[in-house]
């Protein structure tokens, strides 16, 4: 493309670099050795998450260089910048973990401070691990310049005396050693070999699920979410990444024309086919939260009970990411979800083309079982289901996929914090039946609303997995497994009925009916309600605490400011 087609007078970069007055601003580009032609360009922000933290990052600075050779090639001039992440992996099962979600908005926040700042006029957007992913695809829609997403690529699977294995396969090694069923040589073995390469974990966790959303709701360009974070090919995905970008300024398709309710819709339906992460039932609202579009827990929840199961993907099922890219990624699972009829084939995406139009030169493999046809589903009901009740007005999420036993009673044995549960798994301290209830970790009470992945894989080392239940007013990692409830609301802190549970109080999780509830009238709700009192977080002062004033329900997503419906103007159009 010829950047002398673009007028750069309508651009938001027009107001750091067009006309006499802008002489400072250029003095400042000729420093770090641009050209006055390169001045002349769009500024294109090339924005990753990359830093040393974990894997899933790691490789995010290489495939940057790859995306501004692509922006160069097309006639832009990459302005390249990172931003954080808190990896899940690492921060879980202790107090760190409160910062996962809150990463997610000061991604978003830090990316549309640094497009305002410098007037950048189009995103492209490389991530590798869980909040990161939505963090910025919030940023994309939230600025609404022209904008690519682009996953970093997921982990080559470990190997274990024979067969794959992930991360998820070494937390749940903890339950397993805490009860003498794996020795302390053994998990050490298998800590050195399950994650073997740069990329993000290798199930269909929240990363690999978000990097699914990419793709379903047209932000992404088709196949780009399926190569390892090692192979070649991604770099070749995140040159086409930078060439697409400048194309959509050409046209002038930004990423609310992108984003509608059916591409949010579409989404939604690949989560539940591919058994996906309980987090997209948070970051699809928070999504749609920038567009100014309602759609919240329950919305989704539709979804995936009208949703075929047909991706048969670790935690629930057998298969890595690795092998859904073997047989064609996600385009396949889209394919013939698009010809039987679930996905909206009309929606806009970042090729300039309709989903159908994307689709329509794929064709699904037959020699392969890691994705289903539609016709012959691993479930008629999607991996990941919504429920409501007495004990959840506002409802809550669980991740059914693999699961044989959708229905549970059992007594409610009740933990003011993840640690006390986690403690009282590794001691023993439980019994078959039991529901395990894991309070006061929502957004507000956490504040932050933790995964709880160190509690639930030492229930499934153990052999518990499908014994017990767990609920929670905080979230799960993708990688759990078993009867495990999320997101349930309100939360404690804000005197929910969660809040209200104490030792004893009988519980019924119905999957199959979509039902949370605890067997105490109304009349009891009421009198407990009137005795309880909010509790204070040791965090009274910084980030967290800024986070917990901010934040709304989970059901509409944890959002900490009003939204596209309340705003004014559009960074765009400025």
């Amino acid at each position: 493309m010829d950047a002398r087609t673009i007028d750069k007078r309508r651009l938001p970069s027009r107001h750091v670099s067009v006309g006499p007055d802008r002489a400072p601003h250029r003095s400042y580009y000729y420093a770090m050795g641009l050209t006055e032609e390169e001045i002349a360009r769009p500024f294109i922000g090339v924005v990753t998450t990359w830093n040393e933290a974990a894997p899933c990052n790691i490789a995010l600075s290489r495939q940057a260089q790859a995306v501004k050779v692509g922006v160069k090639e097309a006639g832009g001039t990459p302005r390249e910048f990172t931003t954080i992440t808190v990896t899940d992996g690492i921060a879980m099962g202790h107090q760190g973990m409160k910062s996962s979600l809150v990463s997610r908005e000061v991604i978003a926040d830090s990316t549309e401070l640094t497009v305002r700042g410098h007037c950048y006029d189009a995103i492209v957007g490389l991530a590798g691990c869980d909040k990161s992913l939505p963090g910025l695809m919030m940023a994309m829609v939230r600025l609404n310049v022209p904008s690519v997403f682009m996953y970093g690529g997921s982990i080559l699977p470990g190997k274990f005396r024979g067969r794959d294995v992930t991360v998820i396969d070494v937390f749940e090694g903890v339950g397993k050693h805490a009860v003498g069923e794996m020795s302390a040589e053994d998990l050490h073995e298998l800590e050195c070999v399950a994650c073997p390469s740069a990329g993000s974990c290798g199930g269909q966790y929240t990363a690999n699920t978000m990097a699914c959303v990419s793709e379903a709701m047209g932000l992404a360009i088709p196949g780009s979410a399926g190569a390892p974070a090692p192979y070649e090919t991604r770099d070749a995905y995140a040159v086409a990444s930078g060439r697409q970008v400048m194309e959509l300024i050409r046209r002038n398709i930004r990423p609310r024309d992108i984003v509608t309710r059916k591409a949010l819709e579409n989404a939604a339906v690949v989560v539940a086919a591919t058994g996906g992460s309980t987090n997209a039932a948070l970051h699809l609202p928070a999504i749609a939260h920038e567009a100014g579009i309602r759609f919240d827990l329950h919305d989704v929840a539709k979804i995936f009970r009208r949703t075929p199961y047909i991706a048969d993907l670790k935690p629930g099922g057998r298969y890595v990411a690795k092998d859904l890219f073997d047989v064609g990624g996600v385009p396949v699972v889209m394919k013939t979800l698009l010809d039987g009829g679930f996905l909206h084939g009309d929606c806009l995406t970042v090729t300039g083309k309709t989903i159908a139009q994307n689709l329509k030169g794929v064709k699904f493999p037959k020699d392969q079982d890691v994705v289903r046809p539609v016709g012959r589903p691993l479930s008629v009901t999607g991996g990941v289901v919504g429920l409501k009740g007495n004990l959840a007005p506002q409802g809550a999420i669980v991740k059914v996929a693999g699961m044989k036993v959708l229905r549970h009673v059992g007594p409610a044995r009740v933990f003011d914090c993840e640690e006390d549960c986690f403690r009282a798994v590794q001691e023993g301290k439980y019994k078959e039946g039991d529901v395990l209830v894991i309070r006061y970790e929502g957004p507000r009470g956490g504040p932050g609303m933790r995964e709880m992945l160190s509690t639930t894989a030492a229930l499934y080392g153990q052999g518990m997995g499908e014994k017990v239940a767990l609920i929670t007013d905080g979230r799960f990692s993708g990688g759990t497994r078993g009867f495990c409830v999320g997101h349930v609301g309100p939360e404690a802190a804000v005197g929910g009925p969660i809040g209200l549970l104490k030792n004893g109080d009988m519980i019924t999780i119905d999957a199959e009916k979509g039902v949370l509830s605890v067997a105490l009238t109304k009349a009891e709700l009421a009198r407990r309600r009137k005795k309880w009192k909010p509790r204070r977080t040791d965090y009274q002062s910084g980030t967290l605490w800024k986070y917990a004033q901010l934040v709304g329900d989970a059901e509409k997503g944890a959002v900490t400011h009003p939204g596209g419906a309340r705003e004014t103007h559009c960074y765009a159009d400025l």
